[in-house]
């Protein structure tokens, strides 16, 4: 490994380097317990009856849990990121589509949490929104620079901050509106479609669920590593949900900045919604960094710079497409975790050649084949797009890949050709 690369972002993770569960699961907690998504549930808040979003909450973030539990265990058997992993079912230049779409993806989050942080500190302070975002967008490209140690730490202390605060601001909203009681009865004056409803749940975090790998490839254990994934995905982005519809639900607004100046909570809430978005963002350039880094070989650290100063321009523009931009997640990216999946659990029986050892294949098209199938499935076949996808390319990848069989090339170690 190069001194200069202490994140492996091309070669496994040893197991000197593996954290313990607790660890994991404050990083995936920090991830999980993101802004955007309490926007997401307040869009759900404004358009569902309160049952209907319990259930589609726990149903589209109980897809997430095993999906991103399925991928965090083949990542921590393997020690790879998602982009190298993608390298066994897609190629290693038929990864660089997948690196570049998940990648892509990534630095568009930073902008729209970037947004989510400044704008709130512009309507307390009066300060430019323009500048805020500069400032702030330069401070958390910096902070992205030292990986998974600066992710580590700022899990520890957003996690509960965020946890406290957003349970003060549930009751009240909740007080506001009648209690129990009053949830409850409440009815939405522009219903949306279940459909829609689950699209944006699993859309929300669709492609930080398939960016898995990344982090649970620190994990020293499957059994820790699938446990902190489900936990966080699972219940970490319920709660994250529920937070977003109470609000919305007592005081018609969506977003969850608003719904806290309402109640009083401005400043608090910049403190610490500050805290829970820079860790975030944190972590979607450090994912956009090693995804990127597979395409160009270049250091992490430059991709880094570059990635959150693209982010910071094109904030204005996420953040007002926030709804949209999530559709477009939900049909286009769960099919990219659905090949890594079929072609670990159901075409190799869970058994990767050594990846430092094997020679891989330039392109499968069968791969890229069954993404596009997925894609399309997504997006014409009637249902969820988000499962359409996921089981779709499932279908499409296996069959391909039991008629068209690929091999890689497995290069012996050199004390063995020795011999």
């Amino acid at each position: 490994m190069s001194q200069t690369d202490r994140e492996f972002s091309l070669e496994a993770v040893p197991q000197t380097h593996r954290n313990g569960f607790w660890k994991i699961l404050a990083v995936m907690l920090s991830l999980s317990f993101f802004s955007a998504s309490m926007m997401s549930g307040g869009t759900l808040g404004t358009g569902l009856t309160f049952s209907h979003f319990i259930w589609v909450v726990l149903a589209g973030n109980l897809i997430l849990g095993l999906y991103t539990g399925s991928l965090a265990y083949i990542a921590s058997k393997t020690g790879l990121s998602t982009h190298l992993l993608a390298r066994y079912a897609f190629g290693e230049k038929g990864s660089y589509l997948t690196s570049f779409l998940l990648a892509s993806t990534q630095v568009c989050w930073f902008g729209v949490g970037l947004a989510m942080f400044a704008i709130p500190v512009a309507t307390a302070t009066g300060w430019n929104v323009y500048l805020l975002i500069g400032i702030f967008g330069l401070l958390m490209t910096v902070s992205a620079i030292f990986g998974m140690k600066t992710l580590t730490i700022l899990g520890f202390v957003a996690v509960p901050a965020i946890a406290i605060f957003g349970s003060y601001s549930m009751v009240d909203s909740a007080h506001e509106i009648g209690g129990i009681q009053g949830l409850f009865a409440y009815e939405p004056t522009q219903a949306i479609s279940i459909g829609l409803a689950l699209t944006i749940c699993v859309g929300s975090f669709i492609s930080a669920g398939t960016l898995t790998p990344d982090f649970a490839r620190f994990a020293k254990s499957g059994k820790s590593a699938v446990a902190a994934n489900i936990i966080a995905f699972f219940l970490g982005n319920s709660l994250m949900f529920l937070f977003g519809a109470v609000g919305a639900m007592a005081f018609g607004i969506a977003d969850i900045s608003d719904v806290m100046f309402l109640q009083g909570l401005m400043i608090p809430a910049i403190i610490v919604l500050g805290l829970n978005i820079w860790t975030t963002n944190d972590s979607a350039l450090y994912a956009s960094g090693l995804g990127f880094a597979n395409i160009t070989k270049l250091p992490k650290k430059k991709i880094v710079v570059f990635n959150g100063i693209i982010g910071t321009i094109a904030t204005m523009w996420l953040y007002n497409n926030f709804v949209g931009f999530l559709n477009v997640l939900g049909s286009a990216l769960p099919s990219i975790g659905a090949i890594i999946l079929a072609d670990y659990y159901l075409v190799r029986g869970r058994k990767y050649t050594p990846f430092e050892t094997t020679t891989f294949q330039s392109v499968n098209w069968v791969a890229i084949a069954a993404w596009a199938g997925g894609v399309a499935i997504a997006n014409f076949v009637p249902g969820i797009p988000p499962i359409n996808a996921l089981i779709g390319t499932s279908v499409i990848y296996v069959i391909g890949m039991k008629l068209l069989p690929q091999e890689e090339k497995v290069i012996a170690p050199l004390e063995e050709r020795v011999r």
